[in-house]
């Protein structure tokens, strides 16, 4: 009967980390989709991964969804290209609320050539009708190293 319960035991705590997993990876593909439409100047794809009421501080200003797809399409249609990429996620679930912290390792290019950027950066999400929408992020350029 011991031998039974532990069994239980063991297969229930095993089946909510693999639940968990599979929530963190969700969490971490919502703002990967974030990068792949901005990337392609795609306002559907991005729209479809941020609440209504999304903002995001990024360079000291404060954009919402709309004011954000503006301005990388006037820096794509200025020359500038972004390569972003989630990289050394940490993500954390409660509930239908999840908040993800990660260094977004990628690169700008423009007429001058490419400079390789890290920033870092953290988003806030919430699951709405079974999809999780980022409500809120945060960016910050870490700063070249010394020449």
């Amino acid at each position: 009967m011991k031998k039974t319960q532990l069994v239980l035991t063991i297969m229930t705590l095993f089946a909510g980390n693999i639940h968990a997993g599979t929530e963190e990876q969700q969490i971490i593909d919502t703002v990967s989709t974030i990068f792949t439409a901005a990337r392609v100047d795609d306002t559907a794809k991005f729209d479809s991964v941020i609440a209504s009421d999304f903002y995001i501080f990024d360079g000291g200003a404060r954009f919402n969804g709309d004011t954000i797809m503006a301005f990388i399409k006037a820096q794509h249609a200025a020359g500038k290209r972004y390569e972003w990429n989630v990289t050394e996620p940490d993500v954390h679930v409660s509930g239908d609320t999840a908040w993800i912290a990660y260094v977004n390792k990628g690169s700008i290019t423009d007429a001058s050539g490419t400079t390789k950027q890290n920033w870092l950066e953290s988003a806030f999400l919430e699951k709405q009708a079974g999809n999780w929408k980022i409500v809120f992020m945060h960016s910050t350029r870490v700063a070249p190293p010394p020449k």
